[in-house]
C-alpha cells in the first residue's frame, strides 16, 4: 500500500491507487483491530475469517471491515444458550489477555445477569500464569461449569493443569478457537477431567478439495527441490500469487489435521473478494474487461451488496458487515478411539434465532444425568427463596409460615397471605378453605343449652305460678313479695338471651345475647342487693340506727333503690348500644372461622360488666354479713351461695377465653349465663317453693 514506506493522505478515496485493493486476515483480533486503520484510511476491503471482536462491528471506526465468522456477541449468546439448556447457573469465563476474550467477557458479563447466570469466577491468563491458581480457586467455590474462552495456547495449558492437578467432574464449554483443537483429545487422562462441549462453525464439506491438496503438495515438493535457489533469490523481492514456501514442507495429512473450523470463513472471504470483484470488471464466460479501473472502495460498496450461496451456505453480510450466524455444538467423546467432534446440536440466526441440542446424543457417565451446576439446591415445596446480596443466583430456603403459601410460577420468593376465609400449615404452597364453625341448632353442645334454657325458662314460670297462688303466706312475703316477681321475670327473660347464642351470628343476636342478659341480670341483682341489705338491717342495724329503718320502711325505699339501680343499668346498656352496636365478628383459628359476636364499644362494654360484678360484690357483702341469723331467715345463705356461683362461672369463663378454645368459648359464655341465672333461681327461690308445696306446716305466721 506505502510508497517509499509512508501511506500520503489524500482528499478523495478515487485518487487512492494501492497496490492492493482488498485482503483477507490477519487471524486474531488484537492484530486486526492493530492493522485495520491502516487500510480503514484508503478504504482497502478487509474480508476476515478468524476476527470476533466486536469492536470491528463499529462503522464509524472500521467502514471497510468485514468478517465470514460470526461476532463475539453471537458466540456469547450461544453459550449462554448452552448453560440455559441444561438449568445451569454457577459458572466461571476463563480467557486469554486478548481483546477476544475482554470482548467476550464483557458481553458474557452483560448476558448473564440478563439471564439469571452468576458469573462466580472470572480470569485472564497468559502464558504465564498460575493456572493451578485459578483451578483450586475454581474447585473452592464448587464450580462445575467452565467457559473458556481463550486462545488456543491459554486453552491448552489450562486443559494440562486440570489433568496434572486431577480436576475431575467438570463440564467445559469451548469457543471456536479451540472447540476443534485434534490434538487436546490425546492428551493422557483428559478423559478425567469431565465432559468437553464446543462451539463451532458448520461444517460444510468441499468436493475435491483433498485431491486438490495432494495433487498441489506433490507439484509444490517437485518445484522447490528444483528450484532452492531460485528460493533464495525470490526472498529478496516478493511478488503477487508467489507460493508459501513454508506450506512445503507441511505434508496433506499435516493440514488435514489443522482445526476446520475456519475452513469456510476462509473459503467464503476469498470468494467474497473474488466475486465483487468479477462483478466490477464484468466478467463471463468470455472473460473480464480489464480496462475497468478497479478502486478499493468500489470493491467495498460491491462486497457489501453481495448476496449468494456457497456449498449450501448463505453468504450476506448485513449493516455492520457481519455474517448470518450457524453455529454447531459438538461434544468431545473421548472414550473413543481415535477421539472425535460429535455434533450435537445447532445455532442459527437466519431467518430467526433457533438453538436445539439432542440430549440422547450426550454422554453424562454413570449417573447419566445432567450434572448440578447452580449455586443454590432448589427449595423444598413450602419454602420461599431469599436472594444472596451477592449473586443474584444464589438464595436460601425459608419456609412460608402458616396462612402464608408460597407460589414458583408466581413469585418465588415471597410468601403471600391467604384470604381471610382461607388457612394453610407451614410450608404451604396453596391455600385451603377454612371450616366454619358456629352453634348450629343440631349441635350437641347447642341441645344441651336449649334444653338448661328451656329448663330454667319453664321453672321461671312454674315459680311465678307458685308464688301467685300462695301470695299472702309467710314465704312469698319473706322471699320478697312483690319484688320476688321482678326477679324472677328478669330471670326468665334473661334466660331467652341464651337462645340467640343459637345459630349464625346475626347483628340482632349479638345485641340480644350480650346486651338482654346483663340489663335484665342487672336488675334481678339489684333487687337481690336491696333484699339482703334489709336483711342486713333488720337484725344488725335497726336497734342502732332505728331513725334510718323507719324511714327505710316508710318511704319504701327499697323501691327507690331498685328503680335506681334499674335504671342506671339501662342507662348503662343504651350507652354501650349508641356507642358501638355489638356486632357479628369473625375468629381465624387455624383452619376454622369461628362466626362469633365483638362485645361492640369496649369502653362501655366494660363498664357494664364493672357495674354488674359491682352490685354482686355489694349483694355478697351485705349477705354474707348475715349469714349468723336465725335458722328461719335463711335468704342471707341462699344470696351468698347464689353470688359465690356466679363469681366461680364468670371467672372460669374469662380464664379460658385466654386460650384458643374456638367454638367452645360461645358454649362456655352460654353456660356461665345458665350457671348465674340457676345460681339465684336454685338457692333462693326453689328452697321456698320446695317449703310451699312438700312442707307447708312451715309456711305459717
Amino acid at each position: 500500500m506505502s510508497k517509499n514506506g509512508s501511506i500520503p493522505v489524500l482528499k478523495y478515496f478515487n485518487k487512492y491507487e494501492p497496490k492492493i485493493i482488498a485482503v483477507t486476515g490477519p487471524y486474531g483480533s488484537s492484530s486486526t483491530i492493530t492493522v485495520a486503520p491502516l487500510f480503514t484510511l484508503a478504504l482497502v476491503p478487509m474480508v476476515n475469517y478468524g476476527s470476533t471482536s466486536y469492536q470491528l462491528s463499529n462503522k464509524y471506526i472500521y467502514p471497510s471491515f468485514l468478517r465470514t465468522v460470526p461476532n463475539n456477541k453471537n458466540l456469547v449468546d450461544i453459550i449462554i444458550h448452552i448453560i440455559k439448556w441444561f438449568g445451569w447457573n454457577w459458572v466461571a469465563f476463563i480467557g486469554s489477555q486478548d481483546d477476544y476474550s475482554q470482548d467476550g467477557l464483557n458481553f458474557f458479563i452483560q448476558y448473564a445477569k440478563n439471564n439469571n447466570i452468576c458469573l462466580a469466577h472470572q480470569d485472564l491468563l497468559n502464558q504465564t500464569s498460575n493456572y493451578i491458581s485459578t483451578l483450586n480457586t475454581i474447585e473452592k467455590r464448587n464450580i462445575k461449569i467452565i467457559v473458556v474462552f481463550s486462545s488456543q495456547e491459554v486453552a491448552t495449558n489450562l486443559i494440562r493443569a486440570a489433568i496434572k492437578n486431577k480436576i475431575v467432574n467438570k463440564v467445559w464449554i469451548a469457543s471456536e478457537v479451540w472447540s476443534m483443537n485434534k490434538q487436546l483429545p490425546s492428551e493422557p487422562g483428559i478423559q478425567n477431567i469431565g465432559k468437553i462441549f464446543g462451539i463451532t462453525e458448520q461444517q460444510v464439506s468441499f468436493p475435491g478439495f483433498k485431491q486438490f491438496i495432494y495433487n498441489r503438495q506433490s507439484n509444490i515438493n517437485d518445484k522447490y527441490l528444483r528450484n532452492s535457489k531460485a528460493y533464495a533469490s525470490q526472498k529478496e523481492e516478493k511478488m503477487c500469487n508467489q507460493d508459501c514456501n513454508n506450506c512445503s514442507l507441511l505434508s496433506p495429512e499435516e493440514i488435514f489435521n489443522e482445526n476446520p473450523t475456519f475452513s469456510f470463513p476462509i473459503y467464503a472471504a476469498i470468494y467474497t473478494m473474488a466475486t465483487a470483484l468479477h462483478k466490477i470488471l464484468q466478467c463471463n464466460a468470455n472473460g473480464c474487461n480489464k480496462s475497468i479501473p478497479v478502486y478499493p472502495f468500489m470493491l467495498l460498496k460491491e462486497m457489501k451488496k453481495l448476496d449468494f450461496p456457497l456449498n449450501g451456505r448463505k453468504v450476506k453480510y448485513d449493516q455492520h458487515g457481519d455474517p448470518h450466524v450457524f453455529y454447531s455444538v459438538v461434544f468431545w467423546r473421548l472414550e473413543t478411539s481415535p477421539p472425535v467432534f460429535e455434533r450435537i446440536g445447532t445455532y442459527s440466526s437466519y431467518p430467526e434465532i433457533a438453538f436445539t441440542i439432542n440430549n440422547s446424543l450426550i454422554s453424562w457417565g454413570r449417573n447419566a444425568s445432567v450434572p448440578f451446576a447452580n449455586c443454590s439446591t432448589e427449595c423444598s415445596p413450602g419454602y420461599r427463596m431469599e436472594k444472596d446480596k451477592n449473586y443474584a443466583c444464589c438464595f436460601v430456603c425459608k419456609i412460608c409460615e402458616i396462612n402464608t403459601y408460597v407460589n414458583y410460577t408466581q413469585d418465588p420468593y415471597t410468601c403471600k397471605s391467604c384470604n381471610l376465609d382461607q388457612w394453610s400449615e407451614e410450608g404451604s404452597t396453596s391455600c385451603q378453605k377454612r371450616t366454619i364453625l358456629y352453634l348450629q341448632k343440631t349441635n350437641p353442645l347447642s341441645i344441651i343449652i336449649t334444653v338448661f334454657a328451656a329448663t330454667l325458662l319453664v321453672l321461671c314460670v312454674a315459680v311465678v305460678m307458685l308464688f301467685s297462688y300462695n301470695y299472702n303466706t309467710p314465704v312469698v312475703k319473706s322471699a320478697g313479695g312483690n319484688m320476688c316477681f321482678i326477679m324472677l321475670a328478669s330471670l326468665a327473660l334473661a334466660s331467652i338471651s341464651v337462645f340467640f347464642f343459637l345459630g349464625q351470628p346475626t347483628e340482632m343476636h349479638c345485641i340480644f345475647r350480650n346486651v338482654m342478659f346483663y340489663f335484665f341480670y342487672s336488675v334481678c341483682l339489684s333487687c337481690m342487693t336491696v333484699r339482703s341489705f334489709q336483711i342486713f338491717c333488720i337484725f344488725k342495724m335497726s336497734a342502732k340506727f332505728p331513725k334510718i329503718n323507719r324511714l327505710w320502711v316508710q318511704y319504701n325505699a327499697q323501691w327507690i333503690v331498685t328503680g335506681t339501680l334499674s335504671a342506671v343499668s339501662a342507662f348503662v346498656c343504651i350507652l354501650w348500644i349508641s356507642q358501638k352496636t355489638p356486632s357479628p365478628k369473625n375468629i381465624y383459628v387455624d383452619d376454622t372461622l369461628i362466626l362469633s359476636c365483638s362485645p361492640g364499644n369496649e369502653q362501655t362494654f366494660f363498664i357494664s360488666v364493672f357495674f354488674t360484678w359491682s352490685l354482686s360484690v355489694l349483694c355478697f357483702s351485705f349477705s354474707y354479713m348475715s349469714t349468723d341469723l336465725p335458722k328461719n331467715y335463711n335468704e342471707a345463705k341462699s344470696i351468698t351461695f347464689s353470688m359465690l356461683l356466679f363469681f366461680i362461672s364468670w371467672s372460669f369463663y374469662f380464664t379460658v377465653t385466654k386460650f384458643p378454645l374456638g367454638l367452645y368459648i360461645q358454649f362456655f359464655n352460654a353456660g356461665a349465663q345458665l350457671s348465674s341465672l340457676y345460681g339465684i333461681l336454685m338457692s333462693y327461690f326453689i328452697p321456698k317453693s320446695y317449703v310451699i308445696i312438700f312442707q307447708p306446716q312451715r309456711n305459717t305466721q
